[in-house]
């Protein structure tokens, strides 16, 4: 890193939530709620997922891969803020900002397409129910996660190493809760539009074509709902497509917002509540989202339940 251009290598201030310092005691609790959740039902979903064979189906493959994006992305996040809110400093060290801002980018990317995929196996699901597992065949399913996860990484290895090659001129202070690319924008003492332009095209890439594609596989799904006859089938689409649809809703809502709009025409403020939102919130909803809609899930649950007290008095 060229240290004349005043982005030499030094720690950052992550000014969070301390223009409140009243509320944040509360606010760390209520993180440290919001991880807790995050941690167990995520995990709840990963193993009921892998232990219980009547779950080994595309969907609850894709589920379990959500799941542990979701602890990923969190991890990479919370512990660092409430470390922050707990203690006297607010700091974190260059090679930690650098770190957190590459996940956060790559998870956030990645949960984007992986949404997309989800939507895609629902409606060969409901639309193609008697080629489902000719289409959505195992090889078929390993290879759409991994593009997932591959298209993530790939855009935040372009996003990352451009936004970090912008001169600082000494600033340190990111004005956020973690190492958050608007927020490392905002600290740039020059504006690039190429920098937006090329946020704004990996926005499209990434979140309106995903997004669009969700919506039409949902139309078609609307359709094919509308002619089913039987209402224990239909409770059951609607069950497990309106889960997804909700998950959807909040992140993309939230990120969209966040990130197509021009970085100057968000109040600062308001840009820590969305982020605060699609990090610490929606992670922590995704499960109980699925898990309390979802009978598959609680009666694999209650299953693996009965197993381990049968196998423990037996």
């Amino acid at each position: 890193m060229d240290t004349n251009n005043g982005s030499s290598i030094t720690d950052f201030i992550l000014l969070g939530f301390s223009d409140w310092p009243q509320l944040e005691h509360i606010i760390s609790g209520i993180v440290f709620l919001f991880y807790i959740v995050t941690l167990v039902g995520n995990t709840t979903i990963i193993l009921v997922s892998n232990l219980d064979s009547q779950l080994h189906t595309p969907m609850y493959f894709f589920l379990s891969n959500l799941s542990f994006l979701d602890l990923c992305y969190a991890t990479s996040i919370i512990p660092q803020m409430l470390v922050n809110l707990w203690g006297p400093t607010k700091s974190i060290t260059y090679g930690g900002c650098v770190l957190q801002f590459f996940f956060a980018l790559d998870l956030g990317a990645t949960e984007c397409l992986l949404l997309a995929v989800m939507a895609y196996d629902r409606y060969a699901a409901v639309c193609q129910p008697l080629y489902y597992t000719i289409i959505m065949h195992p090889q078929l399913c390993q290879k759409m996660v991994l593009m997932a996860w591959l298209g993530g990484l790939g855009s935040a290895f372009i996003l990352c190493s451009l936004t970090l090659k912008l001169p600082r001129c000494g600033h340190r202070e990111v004005d956020n809760f973690f190492c958050e690319m608007p927020a490392l924008l905002k600290m740039a003492c020059v504006y690039s539009k190429v920098m937006e332009a090329i946020v704004f095209a990996l926005g499209v890439i990434l979140l309106l074509v995903p997004l669009s594609l969700i919506l039409i596989s949902y139309a078609v799904i609307t359709q094919a709902v509308m002619r089913i006859k039987s209402v224990a089938r239909w409770r059951k689409v609607l069950n497990t497509c309106g889960s997804h649809l909700t998950v959807v809703t909040l992140f993309y809502g939230t990120i969209i917002y966040m990130y197509m709009k021009p970085q100057n025409s968000t109040s600062q403020d308001e840009g820590k509540f969305l982020t605060f939102f699609y990090t610490i919130v929606t992670p922590t909803l995704n499960p109980l989202i699925y898990t309390l809609r979802n009978k598959d899930v609680k009666s694999a649950v209650k299953r693996i339940l009965w197993v381990e007290k049968w196998s423990s008095n037996s």
